[in-house]
Order: C-alpha cells, then structure tokens, then sequence
C-alpha cells in the first residue's frame, strides 16, 4: 500500500473542461480545478473569495457601460441606456445627456476617448462627439469635419458602376444633377456630391435620376462625367462602425456600406480626410480585399494598426504610416465578433479580442522570431467556461480580463504572461451580469435582478452583492435605505459578525440585536473543487484504484470562514463560534497557517473530488495551497 502527499501550490491554470478530466499527464492539471465559482484567481497562485459588490444606483434599464479618464483624478462612469446616458463620478450621478441611440442600437455603439472627447460612431447613426467641459457639463453633437473654402474634407467614395455618368447644369449657383441610372435619394440631401473633385450639396431631390444642388466649389464645366463620387458616410450609405486614434491619425474602420474600408485622417488633423496629393502628412484611404469577407469589426492602436474583421486579423504598417510607404499584412483567420461591437483590450503589449463564435477569448500577440501576429485561444482548456461573451474588461491592476456571458454570469481570466499564468473562473449573482467597464482602479458592472437594472461596483472590503453599508451611534436594530433590495432576503455582516438572513420590508431591514455597523446584501457561494486525483501506486501513474483519504491541509491567508466536505459531508472549520440564534459570539480574527481536515473512508477511482470548499458565510476566505495526504491501494 502506497502512501501518497499531493502538494497543490497552485490554481493559475483555472477551471478546466470536463474533457480535460484525463489529461493527469498535463501540466495544467496539476494547477487546475475541476470547479471555481466566485473566486478570483491571484497571479501568484492562490484563489480567494471574489469581491462583493457595492450598490451604486438603479439604472434607467439595460445598457452599456464606458470608462472616461480625463486624467487619475476626474474618472467618469458613463451608463449608456436606452436614448440617454448618465454620468456616474465618485458613485454619485452628475450629468445626464439625451442620445440617439435606443436600447438596440447599444450592441453595435464603439467609441474613442482623445483628452477630454470621447467618439461615438453607430454604422446606423451620424457619429457623436461626447465633450467634457465639467465634472456636470457633457454636450454631445455631431462630428463636425474641416472645411476649407466651402469644401468639407470628408471621404468620398463612388458606389456604382465605373459608367454611370453625373451632370450639373452650370458651374456655379444652384444647379440640376441628372443621372445616367437611379442614384439619388431623399437621404441625399443636405449632403455632398463631388463632380471632377468639385462639391456640390444637394438641397432637393426630384427623383432617383434628378436633383437639385448648391455649387460649393465651381465646377470644371457643365455636362455629364464619370468622374463623380458621393459622401461616404450619409443616411443612404450609412455611418462609420469603428474608430481609434493611430500615429496622430484619427482611423475609422468601415461604415455600413463599405464595411471593408480604412480611413485615416490627415495628420495631428483628426476631421481632414482629405487625399490631397498624397503628400506624408495627407489622408490615407484603401480597402481591405482578399479570398474572403473582411467586415471591419474593430481597429486597435497597438505595436501597429491592428484591424479586426469578420473574417481575419490583418496589420497595417509604416513607420510612420503615410500614403506612399503603408502596407497591410493579414495575420491570422479567426474572425472577430459581428453581433455586437466589443473593443480589444491591451494586456501587457497583447491584444485580447472575443472571436466570432463568442466563445474564444484571443491574444493577438506579435512574435519577434516570425515577425508576425499570432492569435491564440485562452479558453481552450475552459472551452465549457465561454459560453458567449457580451461584454470585455481589463483590470490592470489585478491582471483579470472579465467577460460578461450572455447566460448572465461573468468569467473572469487571470492573465501573467511571464509567469505562464492562464486561469479562468466562473462568478455568479442573485440575478444576471449584463455589462462591465472600467473606471480608474474600479471594475462597475449592470446587474438584472428581479426585472430592474442596477448599476454596482466590486468593492474589496465587502463579501455581498448589492450591498450597502451604514454606521450608527447608538448601535440600532432598524436599517433603512434598502429600497433596492425590496422584499429579498439579504446576509447581514453586523459589527464583524455574520447575522442570520433577513427579509427587506419597506426599504428596511429589521436585525434580532443591535449593531453599529453593518454590511447588508445579497449572499453568493463560493465552490472550489479539485481535479480527479491522478495518483501513482506501485506500478506507476494510475486513475481508477482504491484509495483512503487520510487528511487534507489548506494554507490560508486571511480567512475568517471555510466549509469543507471531505467525503463524509460538509464541516464548517473551527474559526469561529455561532450562539444559539445564529449570531456569533464576538468577531473573528482573520486566519493565516496551515489548517488540517481529517478524513475517512475508501473509494475507487472516478471523476468524484477527494474534497470540496462549498462556503456562503459572506466571510473573508483564500486559499493559497492544499495538501492531500492519501493511501492507495497496489
């Protein structure tokens, strides 16, 4: 009989798939789990009980969520909801804007910020410049490009066959356009027309064939030309979908009828598309053409202009990009989201990008030796992890892109490169995570619960959801300011100790004894589970043997509450003492050492765990390693 210590000093390869359960010979197994729900994964190896998460306020309804940094001191949360958005400083609202954009037309809204102005562009809307003049004062208005001499320096594109002939009938004032085919539309008017590179603005449509038009700039001679172009961008083409800002340059990447089109502004002139003659500094215009579709679904400033189509990932390069030295190099074949526009995140010179399936998380990553892009799956190991991605965010500061699910719950991956640290977890709610940013150091979430839209914040110092905190002198029994969690049942943290469960009744919730200082919320539960023990007996690496548990010992840090099952059921280990109805005798001191549980009991084999963390006490807990000491049988 062979006497086994498995020493687990690591979760940094995550949850992994069911499929994974006989792989033993990988080395993801030996730092992976077989379930982690809301925990956080840290880069140095440990798990601990996901941060609470902080009522903010209810929001208008479902939504999306922006990050605005003017600099490290004035960050703003802007709630995009349906033909509104709200602005969000210090937990507190401070502004609210009227917006064209209804509840669903949100999926595909992508933005830029640049200093104090954020850029909104909707393939189906004219685009938006979000100005910040105050903490309370936003304006939003269309994008206004450059004029000069009555020409307005916006693209221009022709959209029909290379014959097909427009006429003005005289060089200047207000003229008649006749087309060869049907071209015109009410949705032409109030934009341009460019006849032999002269504009001209329609005022009046009289069919598809006739309009009228104001002379902009005086035309080379009256009559029917080839040589004529249309407004990119206008009601009848649509409107740009992506944008960024790239080498000084101002990038929109496609519209709703060129979706496979680049265009780069003039440089440190971020308005003036014009090409001029193509000088370095001048506007840079071409499309994306290959063997297969290239929507343009996102653009990204990173070591180079990295542009994200439906079809593959594709760099732009030129040092710096001008008009006689860019060159565009297509990377990879994986495809890019198309249902709904989410932007890439940069983590740690890599460009994290949701697939088009929803259910990959890529690193587009450069490598020195190829000299290229290459796109790798970070959820291959966790494929049952990413069941449809709605929404991205990056915590620098924690290493953890979160991914929003459209099944409501939110995975979160654990990213340190250097260290070789891919680990995925699954985080769930009293109700359905709908959208996340980042704002500073702060991670906001949209929460659904019970058919409202609440807006909260993960917050370190709280172990519920929805949570609100008051202090009171005297100690009080009597809690208000709970309207949001009308009629729940709610955890309450009274004073460092853990009350019994309480119901909301008019907005305020009623505890057993008096407290001076409580945290009050919705209760989550913490599930930890092993990997099917790939232990060795006499003849070598088995799976399906008998074996005796004899002990499992976790090194904590920091831990106040721990449930543990070790096959004969749940034991709550011994941090703390509860009275008789259900208060705890005093506060309780976090722990940190070496805690050991006892077992008994043979069993064979099988995908059951050796032990099992199932913890809903909204207690402090992390684990940093477990040790599971074991006999089996030869």
């Amino acid at each position: 009989m062979t006497r086994n210590r498995l020493l687990k000093t690591s979760f940094t390869a995550g949850e992994l798939s069911p499929r994974m359960f006989g792989r033993g010979d990988m080395a993801a197994y030996t730092n992976g789990a077989a379930r982690l729900r809301n925990v956080f994964i840290h880069p140095t190896g440990g798990i601990s009980r996901r941060p609470g998460l902080r009522h903010i306020d209810t929001a208008r309804g479902p939504g999306r969520l922006v990050g605005f940094e003017f600099n490290t001191e004035q960050v703003y949360l802007l709630v995009f909801t349906d033909l509104h958005l709200d602005v969000y400083r210090d937990g507190a609202a401070v502004a609210d804007v009227v917006t064209p954009w209804s509840e669903s037309d949100l999926d595909q809204l992508s933005w830029t910020q640049s200093a104090d102005t954020l850029l909104l562009v909707h393939p189906d809307h004219v685009p938006q410049r979000l100005t910040r003049t105050s903490h309370t004062d936003w304006t939003l208005a269309d994008w206004a490009f450059v004029t000069e001499s009555d020409a307005v320096r916006i693209p221009f594109h022709k959209f029909y066959d290379p014959d097909v002939t427009v006429g003005a009938s005289a060089t200047t004032g207000t003229v008649t356009l006749t087309a060869s085919t049907d071209v015109f539309d009410d949705g032409h008017i109030g934009h341009r027309f460019r006849l032999q590179e002269k504009q001209v603005e329609v005022t009046a449509v009289a069919s598809p064939t006739s309009a009228t038009a104001v002379v902009k700039e005086t035309l080379l001679g009256a009559g029917q030309t080839k040589d004529w172009e249309e407004a990119a961008f206008s009601p009848v083409r649509g409107w740009p979908v992506t944008v960024a800002f790239h080498q000084d340059r101002l990038v929109i990447g496609g519209s709703r009828d060129l979706p496979n089109r680049l265009w780069l502004s003039k440089s440190s002139d971020f308005f003036n598309f014009d090409l001029a003659e193509g000088l370095d500094d001048e506007a840079i215009e071409f499309p994306i053409v290959s063997d297969q579709v290239n929507a343009i679904r996102a653009v990204f400033s990173g070591r180079h202009l990295q542009v994200f189509t439906s079809g593959a990932e594709w760099m732009v390069t030129g040092e710096p990009l001008t008009p006689e030295n860019v060159q565009l190099h297509r990377q990879t074949r994986v495809g890019a989201l198309v249902d709904r526009a989410l932007a890439p995140r940069d983590v740690d010179g890599a460009t994290v990008f949701v697939a088009r399936n929803g259910r990959e998380l890529r690193e587009f990553l450069f490598t020195d030796v190829e000299q290229a892009y290459q796109a790798t799956d970070l959820a291959m190991l966790s494929q049952h992890v990413m069941t449809g991605a709605i929404d991205l965010e990056y915590d620098p500061a924690r290493r953890m892109c979160h991914v929003v699910l459209a099944d409501g719950n939110l995975a979160t991956v654990t990213l340190f490169r250097a260290e070789r640290v891919s680990g995925w977890a699954l985080a769930t709610t009293d109700g359905t995570f709908r959208a996340i940013a980042g704002v500073g150091e702060d991670i906001y979430v949209l929460v659904e619960r019970a058919g409202s839209v609440f807006i909260e914040c993960f917050d370190d110092t709280l172990n519920t959801d929805a949570a609100a905190t008051a202090t009171a002198t005297p100690p009080q029994t009597d809690w208000s300011g709970l309207d949001h969690l009308e009629g729940r049942s709610v955890a309450v943290v009274a004073d460092g100790s853990v009350r019994a469960l309480v119901s909301v009744s008019s907005g305020t919730a009623s505890l057993a004894q008096p407290a001076g200082a409580v945290e009050i919320g919705l209760p989550y539960t913490v599930e930890v589970e092993p990997l099917p023990s790939a232990t060795r007996n006499a003849q070598g690496a088995a799976q399906a043997v008998a074996m005796r548990l004899i002990a499992v010992t976790f090194r904590l840090a920091d831990t106040a509450a721990l449930r543990v099952d070790t096959g004969s059921g749940f034991r709550e280990v011994p941090f703390k003492r509860f009275g008789p109805t259900g208060v705890l005798d005093s506060p309780v001191a976090p722990f940190t050492g070496d805690m050991e549980i006892r077992a008994l009991g043979w069993r064979r084999g099988g995908a059951e765990p050796l032990w099992r963390v199932v913890q809903d006490a909204p207690l402090d807990c992390t684990i940093l390693s477990v040790t599971t000491e074991m006999k089996v049988n030869d």
